[in-house]
């Protein structure tokens, strides 16, 4: 079977969503119980110097959103609050989810966590992590001295 476009990104929309379950077994195991009645989708993005991560946020006001490093993974908390549509109106359908998140995000690779930044924009959030350079694993020479 020859590989489309098209099925190379239903495969990785579907290893995405493997990884996505993955990142959320750390809450498993922790005392915090503060999970959510929805996750937000993320994605992470990296450059030469920096390492973007991006979480949909829509409705979400930046008063109800705490972000945190712990280990290797970023921790996205907060709440989206329930719109009201007035006293005499009746829901009909609604799928938009509400209430409070928790998104536990593994970052991959080493980040300056002190120098993050992140801003809250339009229901997307941006948060951007200057990369370090990885000593372990990489070839480090060492001078020979003649004696």
């Amino acid at each position: 079977m020859p590989r489309t476009p098209g099925s190379m990104m239903e495969v990785a929309r579907i290893q995405s969503e493997i990884n996505r379950l993955f990142d959320n077994l750390l809450d498993l195991g922790k005392e915090d119980k503060t999970g959510g009645a929805w996750m937000p989708n993320a994605d992470i993005s990296e450059t030469r110097e920096h390492l973007v991560v991006k979480v949909e946020l829509p409705g979400v006001d930046a008063g109800r959103l705490s972000l945190s490093v712990l280990g290797g993974h970023v921790i996205v908390r907060g709440e989206k609050e329930k719109l009201s549509f007035g006293d005499d109106a009746e829901m009909i359908s609604g799928e938009r989810e509400f209430g409070p998140f928790r998104r536990v995000i593994q970052l991959g690779v080493p980040v300056n966590t002190r120098q993050a930044k992140s801003v809250l924009h339009n229901g997307l959030l941006r948060i951007t992590f200057p990369k370090v350079p990885n000593r372990r694993g990489e070839e480090v020479p060492i001078e020979v001295h003649a004696i």
